[in-house]
């Protein structure tokens, strides 16, 4: 073969690998999506780990968060539309729990919360945008839940009612905590934690208040905030409720022994929290129910959600609740002192209240770590 014929071969071969290559790419490129999805960043996610109870008085589990919204819309629905107690046939005990009352709008600040209710309507959902954009700057995760067309509002139902409440509240304590080494929290490991150890800035402890110590398994303590809040913790919760446990930590307090105040021998420790639930009340979804006027009603929705995160800066709770009301069907009416370890490292319930309030409006009781880091 000739000088010329080997050159002709050669560009003939490098030709036919460069075709090879180019049609094995032209082959994947339409393998890949024309127009490939886009995340949607600004879709909340819903945790289904974590328990959410309507009231105070309602049985717990291991791992369970309150807040008072649901509590407030029911209880306009109950007084402002029913006006009377709300039965149903049969009732479910939360039913009779939300009937107490246990909660109501002046045990908390106005600023803290937006509500409203009305005939069911789309202009009523664009003033409930409108307003807790106003107010917290926030939009809704759950108005978009909801039936919001002319077959369900009442453009078709007369007796079609929208009730709804959103809880807003940011936090900061009055110095911003150490960000101390990740440990146990119970059998959980490389948990975050925030807190006070034996380098932390003496000025820290003026975060705390002791509310009692008996052991480094059985004690409470509030943390201060520069926003009139209280974050409130209880190291081994007493009690089947969020009540019971309030109700045994003030007794506890009541007895204390030992001084309020954080010594300069005393450690602190508390794991970074974050979780966000929604809560469909499907056990009341299809109830029906007398008012005093003779009318009979029934609960088409009912939703709640809670956002809540807490750090070694502060922290923020963000719930709504609404129900949706519809018209329903005729149914029958000396020594050196001993250091003191405040570690919430394992399971503790934990309450957000505003100062000089009774009742917090906000609870959780911490046990699987794991759900919330």
């Amino acid at each position: 073969m000739s000088k010329k014929e080997i050159i002709i071969v050669a560009i003939t071969l490098v030709v036919l690998i460069a075709i090879v290559f180019l049609v094995v790419a032209l082959l994947n490129r339409k393998k890949e999506p024309e127009n490939p999805e886009v995340p949607d960043i600004s879709r909340v996610d819903f945790s289904d780990k974590i328990e959410v109870v309507p009231t105070m008085d309602d049985t717990i589990m291991s791992d369970t968060s309150w807040c008072a919204t649901f509590q407030l819309v029911w209880n306009d629905l109950k007084n402002e539309l029913v006006k009377q107690d709300i039965k149903m046939s049969p009732q479910p005990i939360i039913a009779d729990n939300l009937n107490k009352e246990s909660f109501t709008e002046d045990m908390l600040s106005d600023e803290y919360y937006y509500k409203i209710y009305g005939p069911k309507s789309p202009s009523l959902k664009a003033e409930i945008e409108k307003g807790i954009k106003e107010k917290f700057n926030q939009t809704s995760d759950i108005l978009n839940d909801f039936d919001w067309s002319e077959e369900a509002t009442t453009a078709s139902d007369p007796k079609r009612y929208f009730f709804y409440t959103m809880l807003y509240r940011e936090f900061e304590y009055l110095y911003k905590f150490d960000t101390l080494d990740n440990g146990n929290f119970g059998k959980y490991k490389d948990v975050e934690y925030f807190g006070i150890d034996n380098k932390s800035n003496e000025e820290l402890k003026e975060n705390i208040r002791v509310l009692y110590y008996n052991s480094k398994d059985d004690f409470a303590v509030v943390l201060k905030t520069k926003n009139h809040d209280e974050v409130i913790m209880v190291k081994s919760p007493e009690g089947n409720t969020f009540n019971e446990i309030y109700n045994n930590m003030n007794k506890k307090t009541e007895n204390r022994v030992g001084s309020s105040y954080m010594e300069e021998e005393d450690f602190f420790k508390a794991p970074k929290l974050k979780f966000n639930v929604k809560k469909d009340y499907i056990e009341l979804a299809g109830k029906m129910f007398p008012t005093a006027d003779g009318d009979v009603l029934e609960i088409a929705k009912a939703l709640q959600t809670i956002q809540f995160e807490i750090d070694e800066k502060g922290g923020k709770v963000k719930s709504e609740a609404a129900i949706d009301v519809k018209d329903g069907l005729a149914i029958d009416p000396g020594a050196k002192p001993k250091p003191r370890y405040f570690y919430l490292d394992d399971t503790f319930a934990l309450f957000l209240r505003e100062e000089g309030k009774e009742l917090p409006y906000f609870a959780a009781r911490i046990e699987d770590i794991t759900k919330y880091q």
